[in-house]
Formats: C-alpha cells, sequence, structure tokens
C-alpha cells in the first residue's frame, strides 16, 4: 500500500483529501503544521507528498527547499494563491506539480495515482538494467541506473525534475533546445507552469555541476534561441 504525506493547516481539507484517498487504497498520514510535517517527512519515509504553501510555522516553500535534494519523490503543491510567480516557484523548487483551490477530491486522486505511476515506472526503468550505464563530458559523471551525478568525483544532489534536464541536454549535445520544447520534454503538455520553469531548473543545475555558474562550461546559453549542453 502506497504511503502519503498530507501538510495541510485546514483540517477539513486534509481529512477530506485523506478520506478520498484512503477509499482509493492509499495509506495517509496528515500533519497540521509546517514544523511538523517537516519534521515528519523527515523522520517517515513516504510514495508521495501533498504540501500545502500556506502553513503555520514554516511555509510550503521552504519544507521543499530543504527536502528536495533528499526526497526523490512526488511532491504535489496546494494552494489558494493563483499567481503564476508562485507556481513557477514551486516547480522550480523541484514540486512536480502545483494544484489551485478549490479543487474537486477526484482530480486530486487523479494527479496522485498519475505521478506514482509515472514515478515507478521510471524507477523501474532504471533498476531493471543488469549493466551500470555511465555518461561521463568533462568531468561531469551520470549514473543512469542509479539516477546519481557526480562532479570531478563528488556526488551532486540533485531533485528528480533537475537530473531528468540534465540527462535529456547530456543525451543531446551540441543541440539548442528552446525554453518551451524543454519545458515539454521534461514537464510535459499536461503539466502546470510555463516555460520560465526551465530557467529556474537551469540555474539550479549550474549552480550544482559548474565551477562558475556565471560562465558556464556544459550548458550554455544560446541568446534568443535557447540552452545546448556542449561537448
Amino acid at each position: 500500500m502506497k504511503k502519503i504525506l498530507i501538510v495541510e493547516d485546514d483540517q477539513s481539507i486534509g481529512e477530506l483529501e485523506k478520506d478520498y484517498l484512503e477509499i482509493n487504497g492509499f495509506s495517509v498520514k496528515i500533519c497540521n503544521d509546517g514544523i511538523s510535517g517537516l519534521n515528519c517527512i523527515k523522520e517517515e519515509e513516504f510514495d508521495l507528498l501533498i504540501l500545502d504553501i500556506m502553513l503555520p510555522g514554516i511555509d510550503g516553500f521552504e519544507i521543499l527547499r530543504q527536502i528536495r535534494d533528499t526526497k526523490d519523490i512526488p511532491i504535489l503543491l496546494v494552494s489558494a494563491k493563483k499567481e503564476e510567480i508562485d507556481k513557477i516557484r514551486g516547480l522550480g523548487l523541484g514540486a512536480d506539480d502545483y494544484i489551485t483551490k478549490p479543487f474537486s477530491p477526484g482530480e486530486l486522486v487523479a494527479r496522485v495515482n498519475a505521478h506514482i505511476s509515472k514515478y515507478e515506472r521510471l524507477k523501474s526503468k532504471y533498476s531493471d538494467k543488469n549493466q551500470l550505464e555511465i555518461v561521463s563530458v568533462r568531468g561531469l559523471e551520470i549514473q543512469k541506473d542509479s539516477r546519481r551525478v557526480f562532479v570531478n568525483g563528488k556526488e551532486i544532489n540533485m531533485a528528480q525534475k533537475e537530473y531528468e534536464l540534465l540527462l535529456f541536454l547530456v543525451q543531446n549535445p551540441n543541440r539548442v533546445f528552446g525554453r518551451e520544447e524543454l519545458f515539454e520534454r521534461i514537464w510535459g503538455l499536461d503539466s502546470l507552469g510555463d516555460a520560465a520553469t526551465v530557467t529556474v531548473h537551469i540555474a539550479r543545475i549550474r549552480e550544482k555541476i559548474e565551477a562558475d555558474p556565471s560562465n558556464p562550461q556544459y550548458i550554455e546559453t544560446v541568446w534568443g534561441a535557447g540552452y545546448r549542453f556542449r561537448v
């Protein structure tokens, strides 16, 4: 049984989400504030996190910032805030989806099922391989079977979308991709947000793999066109 954590300060909303998810075969735990939610995420293992943004104690953005590099699970942000900048910020911090209140419980269940299924397909794809697949370019090494990234021998922690974006660019070297095309390929047509999310993720990747992010040696910006991975 898949285990889900809901971090939601509105008890009635949290209980409603919990009821629908349990009816659909999930095991669900609720935390009603940011601090207890963060502690719970660090102490227990879950298959998916449903995270409200506006929380007492610490908000959902800060929770996401603290856990994303260590927790490789689908994360769905939930908020009554409809501003595009909040969606971009959340996706840029590593969330997999953004749901605006009010929403139907059926929609929530559908998105939970979709993200868990996609995550399991990705995990299966890499765990089924019998040999270690390594992509190595000028000190950057990606071990595809274990989804691990190294720079000059030092392991780099990456969120799921950061890893997927980096791997796609590495596997298509010297080709320029526009932000819209990268967003479509990595996030999919049904994802919320826009191409600005790509810019945020590129910046985060550069901070992790580049010796000088302001003068990148791996992922180059082609002004007016997009990005390319240089080999």
